[in-house]
């Protein structure tokens, strides 16, 4: 690396928690800082896309934006969710520009090149001349679409640009074992199951807000009242994973007072009154509670603007509508309360005595946790 974006020391960031300071402010307002982090930790770790229900059913297929990759999210004929680049292998056509239902093959809408919902390329018409759809310098073999490497857990879209990272089972082992009691199949809510946030904001400052209970007596007043800030836990797994739980989360009720939606199956009784929030780094961010699960899609538009896709997950596809709608508002309250905080945190990064800031080794181990991990990826890259 050369220009000055190198020499911002990262390794302030990397001492123990008692000493150490936060993430420079230029790693969240230089757009040269971010380029470099997209290739250092976005692009060459599992990032979080999309769903697994943005495509639920065979053949659909939705175009999908990362880090101004044009991609292609697509299930394909044997229900496997595939993610490619949405380019044509011939001229770089842009393949499909809306979400649709694949009907036979993916058609370029430039020269009508064909492929197939695995990628492959089935036919080229014309491409030897009028009237003549073969030619031998094409070789079709070696011009399917070029398939970006992904994996889907709980439902989330991970892809690794680079190609390089280790397996997905290999670098969330921990976290999987930790969660394997959730194991099951997951039930999207469907439509009324799911919003967005756009904030005006760095992408990790909503990872870092996230990862931490410390804020929920001055930001989120109602739910301290009854999920209080001396009934959570951190969870931290330095090189890994980290978050917070909670040990008094009650099942949600519909107006009848009663359960509104059935448990897991199988679940121990940990999970009668405890709830686990965590981040897969760098960008996705995860509930678990008995009754119901979140995924959160942190997608990074810029350095300074960032999209929350938010998901929620029943134990069963026929939970009421009513009470799937209640439960969607409420969490998405409670998520706009942060909006605030983050936007706030953004604007003030361009202070240029900030430092980084300091972390309470009690409250914010699990926030330091991040920032060690996204500073030793980048230290890495950077030598």
């Amino acid at each position: 690396m050369s220009g000055p974006e190198n020499l911002i020391s990262l390794e302030s960031v990397q001492r123990p928690i008692h000493n150490a300071n936060g993430l420079p402010n230029a790693h969240y307002i230089d757009p040269k800082i971010f380029k470099e982090e997209s290739e250092a930790v976005l692009k060459a770790n599992w990032a979080g896309l999309a769903v697994g229900a943005d495509v639920p059913e065979i053949g659909d297929a939705k175009p999908v934006s990362f880090l101004n990759i044009p991609l292609l999210l697509i299930r394909d004929t044997d229900a496997k969710v595939r993610v490619f680049e949405n380019t044509c292998r011939h001229r770089g056509m842009q393949l499909i520009n809306e979400p649709r239902k694949i009907e036979g093959v993916i058609r370029c809408p430039y020269h009508s090149w064909c492929y197939s919902s695995k990628g492959k390329l089935i036919s080229t018409p014309h491409v030897g001349g009028a009237g003549h759809n073969l030619h031998p310098s094409i070789v079709k073999d070696n011009l399917g679409l070029n398939e970006i490497r992904s994996y889907v857990w709980r439902d989330v879209v991970f892809i690794n640009i680079s190609g390089d990272a280790l397996s997905f089972l290999k670098v969330h082992a921990d976290l999987i074992a930790r969660w394997s009691e959730f194991d099951t199949t997951l039930y999207h809510g469907g439509y009324d199951s799911k919003f967005q946030l756009n904030l005006k904001s760095n992408y990790k400052l909503v990872v870092e807000n996230y990862c931490e209970s410390y804020h929920l007596p001055s930001v989120h007043p109602k739910l301290n009242n009854y999920s209080r800030l001396e009934d959570h836990y951190n969870i931290v797994e330095y090189g890994k994973f980290s978050g917070q739980g909670t040990q008094v989360y009650s099942q949600f009720k519909g107006k009848d007072g009663r359960a509104a939606f059935p448990d897991f199956p199988n679940l121990s009784e940990k999970w009668n009154e405890g709830a686990e929030y965590i981040t897969v780094y760098p960008n996705v961010l995860l509930g678990v509670q008995r009754d119901h699960a979140f995924a959160i899609i942190v997608e990074p538009q810029c350095y300074d603007e960032t999209v929350e896709h938010i998901h929620f997950y029943y134990a069963s596809e026929t939970t009421d509508t009513t009470n799937r709608k209640i439960n969607t508002k409420q969490w998405k309250k409670v998520f706009e309360e942060d909006i605030f905080v983050v936007q706030g945190m953004q604007s003030a990064r361009h202070a240029p005595s900030f430092d980084g800031g300091c972390f309470s080794p009690i409250m914010d181990e699990a926030t330091h946790c991040y920032h060690d991990w996204i500073a030793r990826k980048i230290s890495a890259f950077r030598n």
